[in-house]
């Protein structure tokens, strides 16, 4: 499994001076094979341009891509599968919409959403929130290292970890016990957005 998940944020890609559709392929050329289209700002019809520019990227380098949220515009692209948080449609009702064969991520918080958590056929789990961070304002339950650790050893599902991992802290993640990361700004915010990524799939790497 590729252990770099590239979680999008068009806000923050322009105030790098990116593209959103560049970042993407960057990130993708320097080996990512996990890519989120998360865009809360974008009208229906904006998300699906968007989501459509993104699939033509992610196909060419054999991606998956995951929208979030928007079961509607996973279905309507055809993407390879979808993430929810706890807020977000059941589960239950996202599978009998998407069907068996796509990917359903999780989001989950604490050791009482992993509990239920566990009970579900989900393709995967978004721990967070890892470290503060700027693309999630409420840190009042950050985990931290430990919290994190203690969430991963009880599952067996993968775990994409997320919330402020950078290159100073990808390492302590991973060992921890996190199947992988889930990053925004050490990415979209990044000057490269390539030399970004292929600096943490390289740090990811060595902690394995």
């Amino acid at each position: 499994m590729n252990r770099l998940y590239l979680v999008t944020d068009a806000d923050i890609c322009r105030q790098a001076g990116h593209t959103l559709p560049y970042v993407v392929e960057e990130a993708c050329r320097a080996g990512v094979r996990w890519v989120q289209l998360r865009e809360k700002n974008l009208s229906t019809r904006q998300f699906l341009e968007t989501g459509a520019a993104v699939k033509r990227i992610t196909q060419a380098y054999g991606a998956r891509l995951i929208i979030n949220d928007r079961v509607d515009v996973a279905m309507a692209l055809d993407t390879d599968g979808v993430h929810i948080g706890q807020d977000d449609m059941p589960y239950e009702v996202v599978r009998s919409l998407v069907g068996n064969e796509k990917i359903i991520g999780l989001s989950v918080n604490n050791l009482t959403e992993l509990q239920t958590a566990c009970d579900l056929n989900v393709d995967y789990l978004g721990v967070a929130t890892v470290f503060p961070t700027g693309t999630k304002q409420d840190t009042a339950s950050l985990l931290g290292i430990e919290t994190l650790g203690v969430i991963c050893g009880r599952t067996n599902r993968p775990t994409f970890a997320i919330g402020g991992i950078s290159a100073g802290n990808v390492q302590d993640v991973i060992r921890a016990g996190a199947t992988g990361v889930a990053v925004v700004s050490a990415i979209c915010g990044h000057p490269s957005p390539y030399d970004a990524s292929r600096r943490l799939i390289d740090l990811i790497e060595e902690a394995l």
